[in-house]
């Protein structure tokens, strides 16, 4: 049976319909210790999250975390996590299989999408979910492309230098020039995560670049790569996976930046999965070309 005439059968049997479905769930807030469900759903759907990315996802936007709680059990999330009063990006949008096929979703997003009123709404849209975007007034600014490659063995090139001797406050003006505005809650603790390292490149005229690897469900993912230009991007992925020699690893690519792709593919990484990167009032002017790898696809 397919699966979606199976969650049908499912719902059927459960008496989940549009009469009953407004007295037995629930859209709530999450809480912290409920983010764990929301990155298990998205290790069961093959989004390979990271280990540690709840606390830091959760940090960013503690109220734009939400649950859908049917008969008292978690069937469902979403995040919307406003970035300031301008900008928003959703992800952890998952309803359990068995679940699907009714109206839980739509009720998901109804939320979400009410939370971040008046915000330019980011996402990364999986294949089969596009279309839905598109009746909702998202449009398609460019595909990411997951490649998945193994870590290298070699040293730490030189010019290579740890994020903790680069100024905060520089991180943060660098991060804004390839994100539509400052993050300074997300950032402080992504590139402090466990099991994680974060590493930069300065020249004589400051920043010229940074990247952040992280242990995941399944190997290691580097995200986000910002460099100035191809030799510098070339030479933090470099050092970034000369930390986990051996492991697989995953750089989420930007497709419209060749010169990201060609990166990934002269490492001899295979594309694994993909999305499409949506906005629902236009996209953002961004430099592409310095966007090797994106920060995530939970948070943008």
């Amino acid at each position: 049976m397919p699966p979606n005439d199976m969650s049908k059968r499912k719902n059927m049997q459960q008496g989940i319909d549009d009469q009953s479905l407004p007295d037995r769930l629930r859209i709530r807030r999450m809480r912290r210790d409920e983010v764990e469900f929301a990155i298990d759903l998205a290790a069961g759907e093959g989004w390979n999250p990271g280990v540690h990315d709840g606390a830091c996802f959760y940090a960013t936007d503690p109220n734009g975390f939400f649950v859908a709680e049917l008969d008292g059990e978690l069937v469902g999330s979403i995040s919307a996590v406003s970035y300031g009063d301008s900008f928003g990006f959703m992800g952890l949008f998952i309803v359990k299989p068995e679940y699907r096929g009714t109206r839980i979703g739509a009720r998901l997003g109804k939320k979400g999408l009410a939370y971040l009123t008046d915000h330019n709404i980011g996402l990364d849209g999986v294949v089969e979910q596009q279309p839905n975007y598109q009746r909702h007034g998202f449009r398609t600014a460019y595909r990411n492309l997951r490649y998945e490659g193994v870590g290298g063995g070699g040293s730490m090139p030189d010019g290579v230098v740890a994020i903790a001797e680069v100024r905060f406050e520089d991180l943060l003006e660098y991060d804004a020039r390839m994100f539509p505005v400052p993050r300074p809650q997300f950032l402080s603790c992504w590139i402090d995560q466990p099991e994680g390292a974060a590493l930069a490149v300065v020249e004589d005229d400051g920043l010229a670049g940074y990247g952040v690897i992280r242990k995941c469900r399944s190997g290691y993912k580097i995200g986000p790569l910002f460099a100035d230009n191809t030799q510098i991007a070339e030479t933090l992925f470099a050092a970034l996976t000369s930390e986990v020699p051996g492991e697989p690893i995953f750089l989420d690519t930007p497709e419209v930046n060749s010169a990201a792709v060609e990166l990934a593919e002269r490492h001899h990484m295979s594309v694994v999965f993909e999305t499409a990167r949506m906005y629902s009032k236009g996209e953002p002017a961004l430099p592409m070309n310095r966007i090797f790898g994106v920060t995530s696809f939970e948070l943008g």
